[in-house]
């Protein structure tokens, strides 16, 4: 199942970072739109390498680059601004998961 949320995520990317390049509404929303795919991308790339050695990892991935991306995409299309308190939870998840990462590694 990481693997199809993994994709499922790679694909929300795209899409906002096509958006964020053709449609954004401002180069605010166009660079927020810009850096929440790009994050949410590598780490959906990095959860689907990983997925079959370090699962929880992987999963910790997925969702703190899911938190730190929509809350981006949820600012660029209008949504309130306080979303960008909640955007550090997921960066400290995708710290998390790339800890975790290394220490499954460490122990092979």
């Amino acid at each position: 199942m990481i693997g199809v949320f993994a994709a499922l995520s790679a694909a929300l990317a795209v899409a906002a970072g096509a958006f964020g390049a053709h449609g954004a509404s401002s180069p605010l929303a166009a660079e927020w739109l810009r850096t929440g795919a790009f994050y949410q991308l590598v780490h959906a790339v990095a959860a689907l390498a990983i997925m079959n050695n370090a699962q929880g990892a992987a999963t910790t991935l997925l969702v703190g680059g899911g938190i730190f991306a929509v809350t981006l995409y949820v600012m660029a299309l209008g949504g309130p601004r306080w979303l960008g308190a909640v955007t550090p939870i997921g960066g400290t998840l995708l710290i998390a998961g790339w800890l975790w990462t290394a220490w499954v590694l460490l122990r092979k």
